[in-house]
């Protein structure tokens, strides 16, 4: 019996909300496996930034004796991880996930995505060390026991579980609640009601709209800081609250969202944050949302409606275990020196969260510029490279990707914030640019040296600010100063310098 919104049994159902759940976790793979096989051969290949195989080996010489080097980074890649392996296991990734977004999900599948998506993120490097990676994967291994085990027909599909919708709420909380508590204590800012007036401009990767956001007045800002503490420091209670309350605080949960997805690119870490709290919706709700022909199909009672003694007793294993694991996380959510998007266990499986603990001032940005030998008295031509995402010519428009990604550009900020001998993977891709690698080059939106690579390459830092209304461009800059020497590749510093790391 059903009265509105909300149905009166005594127990609300989540077969709808699974069927949802797991086509928008579906599409979040996709989407992550399309960002991985795009992005692979400049990244990881033998010919990228960052490659596997001297990675591996350094994991494999720096793990004690008598361990397993697999036990410390889980990863298939460990038995193969030649280019060719790395990009069929990335393809298989994004056919298989269009599967489940097609509507055919079950357990193996789901496990399948992980297991892939786990031995990315382990060999992966600093490219694949954010919030969203541990996010995603904590969130695709609950969805394995969500789904049912062999039948991928939803409308065949066993009754979904209490127990797993109620640690993907858990799930919820502690990414909601977490960021709230890194941010009133990680920068006085947030407390004064004052970050949003810089963070619009100095994020990570703007798009368009930042811009408008970043000229909002002031009490507009300090009124989206508020607004910001309220739904991560009082609504996630809510995830647990009866039904009218729990519908409200994931319906405001998604707004929020939709608000961050509106004012920068972070990846598809808003996007699956959404996924995640569908979980707060019961079927009642979405009796009301889908499609007459949807529920009636997926809510017919069937020979299989109850799941089996095994399958209870999983995912009460899968509970007590959850909650064990999450002591360590708690436990660091609660301490006065919280760490932000931290992992207590190989494999991911409960995590801590947080985003933007401090919160810039001023946006400073690597350029990277290449020059040949001067012939004569001419004088040397530096020439800049350009990226997709990363502010760099100062007349080009912000992009906009959410929910797709840019891993290089979005390094690129980081490089900015330290130096290089911190971030050595710039050396890298410094040397591969002298080489003219074509995969590294397929990561930039333009190559300024298209008949035969430079000489020699550089870079130096610059400090961008947004312009104001009614000037010219999209920035302005100024330049700071050096950031990496004129390296060439005769230069015996930068043979030594990669020879340290294996990539030479």
């Amino acid at each position: 019996m059903q009265t509105g919104w909300f149905t009166t049994s005594a127990l609300p159902h989540y077969k709808l909300t699974r069927f949802v759940f797991l086509r928008a976790l579906g599409f979040i793979y996709y989407v992550a496996f399309v960002c991985l096989a795009r992005e692979l051969a400049g990244l990881l290949s033998s010919r990228g930034v960052l490659p596997v195989e001297p990675f591996l080996r350094r994991v494999a010489e720096h793990t004690p004796a008598g361990s397993n080097a697999f036990w410390s980074i889980p990863s298939l890649f460990w038995f193969a991880h030649s280019d060719g392996v790395l990009t069929l296991a990335a393809w298989i990734g994004v056919c298989a996930s269009l599967v489940v977004v097609a509507g055919y999900a079950n357990a193996w599948l789901l496990a399948l995505l992980w297991a892939l998506y786990l031995s990315f993120v382990h060999v992966g490097q600093i490219f694949y060390g954010y919030g969203w990676e541990m996010l995603l994967l904590e969130t695709g291994f609950l969805a394995i026991f969500l789904a049912p085990l062999t039948k991928g027909s939803p409308a065949r599909a066993d009754e979904s579980s209490h127990l797993v919708v109620l640690l993907l709420r858990w799930t919820l909380f502690r990414l909601m609640f977490g960021a709230g508590l890194i941010k009133i204590r990680g920068d006085a800012c947030w407390v004064e009601l004052t970050c949003l007036i810089h963070h619009y401009e100095t994020q990570p990767k703007p798009h368009a709209l930042s811009w408008l956001w970043h000229h909002a007045p002031p009490t507009f800002h300090q009124l989206s800081v508020l607004f910001n503490h309220f739904v991560e420091l009082c609504v996630p209670w809510g995830y647990f609250g009866p039904r009218r309350l729990r519908h409200a605080a994931g319906a405001l949960t998604i707004v929020f969202q939709f608000a961050l997805i509106s004012s920068g690119n972070l990846s598809f870490f808003n996007w699956l944050t959404i996924a995640v709290a569908l979980a707060c919706f019961d079927d009642g709700f979405w009796q009301r949302v889908l499609p007459h022909a949807i529920v009636a199909r997926l809510t017919r009672p069937g020979p299989s409606a109850r799941p089996t003694r095994a399958t209870s007793a999983t995912r009460l294993v899968l509970f007590l275990v959850v909650l064990i694991l999450s002591i360590n996380p708690v436990l660091n959510m609660l301490s006065p020196s919280q760490r932000m998007n931290a992992s207590f266990d190989p494999l991911h499986l409960v995590n801590t969260y947080g985003a933007f603990g401090s919160v810039g001032e001023t946006r400073r940005e690597v350029v990277i510029e290449g020059a040949y030998t001067p012939l004569g008295n001419a004088a040397i031509e530096w020439r800049e490279y350009q990226f997709y995402c990363k502010p760099g010519d100062v007349r080009k428009a912000p992009c906009w990707v959410t929910p797709f990604h840019r891993r290089l550009d979005w390094q690129m900020w980081f490089a900015a914030l330290s130096t290089y001998e911190r971030q050595p993977w710039i050396v890298s891709f410094a040397h591969r640019l002298l080489e003219g690698e074509p995969s590294v080059l397929g990561l930039l939106s333009s190559n300024p040296f298209p008949a035969a690579p430079p000489d020699f390459i550089r870079a130096r830092l610059y400090e961008y600010h947004f312009v104001e209304f009614g000037q010219d461009g999209w920035w302005t800059r100024k330049l700071v100063g050096e950031y990496l020497r004129p390296l060439s590749l005769h230069d015996p510093e930068l043979d030594a310098f990669l020879t340290q790391y294996g990539w030479l």
